[in-house]
């Protein structure tokens, strides 16, 4: 084992242990919180046009319910063999080695995990505006002009969409500094009502299908044509990017796997129940959206929002509002759920002397990582001001998925090399399970970069990057530790 593991303390400065307060339905809701935000609601529409069929439209939510549920079941294993703060980064620093671990963790901050939390808060504030006007990305707080800088105008404005996101990012940093159970209450209640207002828009549906016809099938057919042939599967692989970012952050749980009273038990579980039921509802209200509306109005959605077309249909023009209050209760508990999960990662990687060692820092008050969370959150800020993370999380989506296949590598790796570790549960299906995963993730991966190179050569790009500063790192950290 490298000598930095085992998320040491620094003797230094010491400070107290994170406390044990989550049981297993804080880490379910904070599984379905985590996975389901804005995507959901308004991605259904790029899958639609790329796959060009009903069919294949309904199987790519399939295949990525299929894909995440094979994972989450497979991380069960590590998660209970290693119930440490960092989740998903101690298991590849164990597995492969603390580069891997650092790479991991090097993304998440710089954009994986920062880029989607304030991603989400710029939706939370965009559909806020719908009942409070005055927020808008085109009412600016602000406005200096534009710059021009390397061939390409940059906006020098901060609107007032932006502040309410950046709001909402530092208020929930700072509420999770206050206990765990604090983040971990706000998590149930809202993903309770996110849910309950998904499985709300199936139900409208189905009641609202019960006496209107289906909308009139394509001309051809309900699978478009579709030849099952290499160039068909290659298609269904790139449009798998939405519904499996739809369904991502459902690792986030690992996260906080030093904080669980009974995390042997109920991390396995609550992942596994919390993948399946986001899955299902997933496919259910994918769904009714064919059932509402016909697949043209799928794919050509105004801005995109399928779910609003839908609820517009079926309940008229207050239909557009349920919706937007939906969204906003839905994207505001994502973003408290990523908050409360990813400052566990740096702070596992500060104990590691692989960040900055304040982050390491546990407040003796409430017993969580206060600095690691405002750090993230203030990042997270500055990220809404570059109006690039987008980009940025379109960049990284080829990095998530070699980041899922080297973590479930590890779990083989860790079968050979420790065999007799304590194993409280083993992955269901092993090897058969986690090698089609890995076997169907990686054809997802030369699709992406045949199709997106671009964008996927930058993700590794940013990973590639992490490598001098690892070793930079480490080499800042011996020279600190000689003077000391």
């Amino acid at each position: 084992m490298h000598p930095t593991a085992g998320n040491r303390f620094d003797p230094q400065a010491p400070s107290p242990a994170l406390a044990k307060r989550l049981g297993l339905f804080d880490c379910t809701t904070l599984v379905m919180g985590s996975m389901i935000g804005s995507g959901i609601f308004i991605v259904a529409a790029e899958i639609a046009r790329e796959v060009k069929s009903p069919g294949l439209f309904l199987l790519s939510w399939v295949i990525s319910g299929g894909m995440t549920v094979a994972a989450a079941i497979t991380y069960g294993e590590l998660a209970a063999m290693m119930p440490k703060a960092g989740g998903q980064y101690v298991y590849l620093r164990e597995a492969l080695g603390p580069l891997f671990g650092f790479l991991y963790g090097w993304t998440l901050f710089l954009v994986i995990q920062t880029g989607t939390i304030a991603a989400v808060a710029v939706a939370f504030g965009k559909f806020l505006g719908v009942f409070f006007p005055w927020i808008s990305n085109h009412n600016y707080v602000l406005n200096l002009g534009t710059l021009r800088w390397a061939g390409h105008s940059v906006a020098l404005t901060f609107s007032t969409q932006q502040a309410v996101a950046i709001l909402a990012l530092l208020g929930l940093g700072a509420v999770n500094t206050f206990g765990v159970r604090t983040g971990a209450w706000l998590q149930n209640v809202f993903t309770t009502l996110k849910v309950a207002a998904l499985l709300g828009l199936v139900v409208a549906g189905w009641w609202w299908a019960s006496s209107h016809p289906a909308p009139q099938p394509r001309a051809q057919g309900f699978w478009g044509g579709a030849h099952w042939n290499l160039a068909t599967l290659t298609i269904l692989s790139v449009a798998l990017v939405g519904p499996l970012f739809s369904s991502d952050a459902w690792n986030n749980v690992t996260f906080t796997g030093e904080e669980i009273i009974r995390p042997r038990r109920d991390l396995p579980l609550a992942l596994f129940l919390g993948t399946v039921t986001v899955c299902v509802i997933y496919f259910l209200t994918n769904w009714i959206y064919l059932r509402v509306l016909p697949f043209s109005g799928i794919q050509h959605a105004a801005a995109d929002r399928v779910a609003t077309a839908a609820m517009e249909t079926i309940l008229g023009a207050k239909g557009a509002d349920l919706m937007a209050a939906a969204i906003v209760i839905s994207t505001f508990g994502c973003i408290n759920g990523m908050t409360l999960a990813g400052a566990r990662v740096y702070y596992a990687m500060a104990r590691d002397r692989l960040f900055f060692r304040r982050v390491g820092k546990v407040s003796r008050k409430h017993r969580t990582p206060a600095v690691s969370l405002m750090v993230q959150a203030a990042w997270a800020s500055l990220l809404t001001l570059t109006g690039t993370y987008n980009d940025l999380l379109d960049y990284v989506i080829f990095a998530v998925m070699l980041f899922y296949i080297l973590t479930i590598l590890g779990l083989f790796r860790l079968r050979r090399t420790r065999p007799d570790a304590p194993r409280p549960y083993r992955a269901w299906g092993y090897p058969i399970l986690p090698a089609l995963y890995i076997a169907f993730a990686l054809f997802v991966e030369w699709a992406l970069l045949t199709h997106k190179a671009g964008r996927s050569i930058a993700g590794l790009g940013i990973v590639a990057v992490g490598v001098p500063v690892y070793y930079g790192w480490r080499w800042k950290e011996a020279r600190a530790s000689r003077a000391e």
